[in-house]
């Protein structure tokens, strides 16, 4: 079906360089390097490129191709799949949206982090102070308590969000504009520190850790789940964000090769941020202390190194700005993609104006984020981010699985996908082995060992008060998944008042042709 004056990708190019944009984030620099060192560097990194080509790109396909069949959003989409699997796109929506309100806070730290780079100088080789300057910076209790919001991140947070909506005012055009700066910028900052490590006394260490497997690491079942997930959770897939830059797509789009660059993409941006890491820090002694939690590595754990790269103590703080600076540039897009995933569902739902949906999702989602930006901001984020994460996310993978290829005829996707394609074709066996069983059951085993860690080897909660897990995690995620419900009241109640919603129907023949 026809979907009037939406808004298009003014080149293919610019489709591929904001889909990498957003898949490419904090968690391709700070979780991969640290998920890499738990598991014994190339241990990990060979199963993780295993399931990029296993299951990742599969499902990065999927999502693309049928948004740009439908030109709708999440939601829409999977409405067209079956109606019976709509509630499943607004769960990736409203969890998306729980999402966006932390995740631009992170992006407010990494920014006055960048500012505050400064006091680098003045701390060459004082290690406590290094690792304090963050807490010190936001003021944060490590806790639930404390609602105050210190005026630095205030303001970081104003700015975070100016940032954002000012990259996607204009949709698909704004965003096509800002990404041919922002998608490259990060790669020149970490190809400068990379010089800079590998330059190092004892990065030789760190690179061999990094990239030569241990055979041992191969027993620990945690290693298959944290490097599945990863390719998961860096794709950007399940999160409603790939249905919105796929329904903007032109009918002339090559999914599947673009898809494999996004990827492919993805992967060496991470490969990149593991030898900046592990060089680094292999450079100044302290490859023991890198973390699988990218918080503790990104701001309690790398300032130290920064402050031993040298004894010149501007030369650090310059570093130090280059590696908040590359955060930046790597958090914006996956920032404002989230909203623009989000806006992208709700305006195609109920025939709104695109911009003003942009504005107000924006708008409520920064009020709600200055929860983060308090005092107690980082413990509240952590127990919405584990929930989001850890089991919304993983849940509505499974069901688009389910719903794609279980409810809808899988090859049709398939002839999507290859649409336009001439010699680099997927196989049909490979997409509805992905589609159809790997992901699913892969998705599902994932699920089954968060679900053991909370609550066999945690105890049933992660650290914090039982109520704060309970508002924070349980219940938001309970409001997520009936989400979708949620609104076919209201789509029912609009009815009755000369609403009229869309027929989307999968045409054989579709007569669409890019204008």
């Amino acid at each position: 079906m026809k979907h009037e004056k939406r808004s298009k990708w003014s080149s293919q190019a610019t489709f591929i360089l904001a889909a990498i944009g957003s898949a490419v984030g904090l968690g391709n620099a700070w979780r991969f390097p640290g998920l890499a060192a738990k598991h014994g560097g190339g241990t990990y990194l060979l199963i993780y490129l295993v399931a990029l080509f296993v299951v990742g790109i599969p499902l990065l396909m999927m999502e693309v191709s049928v948004a740009r069949k439908f030109h709708r959003g999440a939601g829409e989409s999977m409405r067209g799949i079956n109606k019976k699997t709509e509630f499943i796109g607004w769960a990736a929506t409203s969890n998306a949206f729980v999402i966006s309100t932390y995740y631009a806070v992170v992006f407010a730290w990494v920014i006055l982090m960048t500012v505050c780079s400064v006091k680098f100088a003045g701390m060459t080789g004082d290690v406590n102070a290094a690792q304090n300057l963050f807490a010190d910076v936001t003021q944060t209790t490590w806790d639930i308590k404390g609602f105050s919001i210190p005026i630095p991140v205030l303001l970081s947070v104003i700015v975070a969000w100016a940032a954002i909506y000012y990259c996607i005012r204009n949709g698909a055009s704004s965003v096509g504009k800002v990404v041919k700066y922002t998608v490259f910028l990060p790669v020149i900052l970490l190809v400068i520190m990379a010089i800079k490590g590998c330059t190092m006394s004892g990065a030789g260490e760190g690179l061999r850790m990094f990239f030569i497997p241990s055979m041992s690491a191969f027993e620990d079942p945690s290693l298959w789940i944290d490097a599945i997930g990863q390719v998961f959770y860096s794709l950007s897939i399940m999160m409603a964000i790939m249905f919105a830059y796929g329904s903007y797509l032109g009918e002339s789009a090559n999914v599947a090769k673009d898809c494999v660059i996004i990827a492919l993409s993805d992967a060496a941006v991470s490969v990149l941020s593991g030898i900046v890491m592990f060089s680094t820090m292999g450079g100044v002694g302290m490859l023991d202390s890198i973390t699988d939690s990218g918080i503790a590595t990104a701001f309690i754990v790398y300032p130290q190194a920064i402050v031993n790269l040298t004894d010149i103590g501007w030369f650090n703080a310059l570093f130090g700005a280059i590696f908040y600076l590359m955060l930046v540039t790597l958090a914006i897009d996956s920032a404002f993609s989230i909203i623009e995933g989000v806006s992208a569902s709700v305006a195609d739902k109920f025939h709104l104006n695109p911009k003003k949906v942009t504005r107000w999702a924006c708008v409520i989602s920064a009020i709600i984020s200055l929860l983060y930006a308090t005092r107690a901001g980082v413990a509240w984020l952590d127990i919405v981010d584990n929930w989001t994460n850890q089991i919304n996310l993983i849940v509505i993978g499974i069901l688009e699985c389910i719903a794609v290829g279980w409810c809808f005829q899988i090859d049709k996707v398939w002839q999507q996908i290859n649409r336009n394609t001439k010699k680099f074709k997927m196989p049909r066996m490979w997409i509805r082995l992905a589609i159809r069983y790997i992901a699913p059951a892969t998705l599902l085993i994932l699920f089954v060992w968060n679900l053991y860690v909370l609550f066999v080897q945690k105890g049933g909660h992660y650290g914090y008060a039982l109520w704060a897990e309970c508002l924070a995690g349980w219940l938001v995620s309970a409001l997520v998944f009936a989400s979708g419900f949620i609104l076919k009241l209201i789509v029912r109640h609009k009815k009755k008042h000369g609403f009229v919603e869309d027929e989307i129907v999968w045409e054989e023949n579709d007569p669409e042709v890019e204008k």
